[in-house]
């Protein structure tokens, strides 16, 4: 078996995109990644956007839609740092919901990510180093009942797909598997909620490789490991990296205890 030294991807010079960048936690990812010193940010969006910054390159992105993708990576020829972000949650009870939003959920959080991944995965190639981080929800190992779960779940298992088919290129994918944020998506949600500028400073994972703790160590294949119990406390809130899934855990203990009561009732 072929092994590679795993890196980080500097952020200081390099130029990125962001898929769903225009708002929310997108927005805060582009802030962050600007603020380390990204000299350049194609930050996308469904529909034009204003630029806000001279350093912010508002690119129309539709990741359903395979054109629109090449059209992307086309455009944005230049990026050493990927960010999937894009994502949409319809509240659909998978038993109850119409399978064609179930759909929509899917073609948007699971194949959209693939979808641009396979875009610019070649782009990605060029670099001598480069990122692809993957914006999934602690709700791809916990469900509470929803299609939006179920394509989380799978989102998670295409970037351990993607991890193994991109490491010869020295591209690192991580995971970032979040909790409840304070932005509109989750504006309906009564419970503890972490500030997204807060949560993007798990760039962390780009810069080095992978959030770094106490427990960190390398195996015979350089693949990045925590040992059990390694956290990292980032204002409140703790994050934990196990084969580079970064997960940050503010209102996890809420979402835990709303799928035990479920499955209890």
């Amino acid at each position: 078996m072929t092994t590679t030294s795993l890196q980080g991807t500097p952020i200081d010079g390099a130029v990125a995109l962001v898929t769903g960048g225009d708002r929310g936690f997108g927005r805060a990812l582009v802030d962050e990644l600007l603020r380390r010193g990204a000299t350049k940010i194609h930050a996308t969006s469904r529909s034009p956007q204003p630029r806000r910054d001279e350093r912010i390159v508002p690119i129309v992105l539709d990741v359903t839609d395979e054109a629109s993708a090449t059209a992307a990576a086309q455009a944005a020829h230049d990026v050493s740092i990927i960010v999937n972000h894009a994502g949409i949650a319809l509240g659909t009870p998978v038993l109850e919901a119409p399978i064609d939003r179930i759909r929509e959920e899917l073609e948007t959080n699971l194949f959209g990510t693939i979808r641009v991944t396979r875009a610019f995965a070649p782009v990605l190639a060029t670099q001598s180093r480069s990122a692809l981080v993957n914006v999934l929800s602690v709700l791809s190992w916990l469900s509470m009942g929803t299609g939006y779960d179920v394509s989380k779940a799978a989102a998670w298992s295409a970037t351990n797909s993607i991890r193994v088919r991109l490491r010869d290129q020295r591209t690192t994918v991580t995971a970032l598997h979040v909790a409840y944020m304070n932005t509109e998506t989750t504006a309906g949600i009564k419970a503890p909620k972490a500030d997204p500028s807060d949560i993007a400073s798990a760039a962390d994972a780009i810069a080095s490789g992978a959030l770094r703790g106490p427990g960190r160590r390398d195996d015979k294949d350089d693949q990045l490991k925590a040992l059990r119990g390694s956290q990292r406390t980032l204002r409140g809130m703790r994050c934990q990296t196990i084969n580079r899934e970064t997960r940050t855990q503010t209102g996890y203990t809420t979402i835990l205890r709303r799928g035990r009561r479920r499955l209890q009732d």
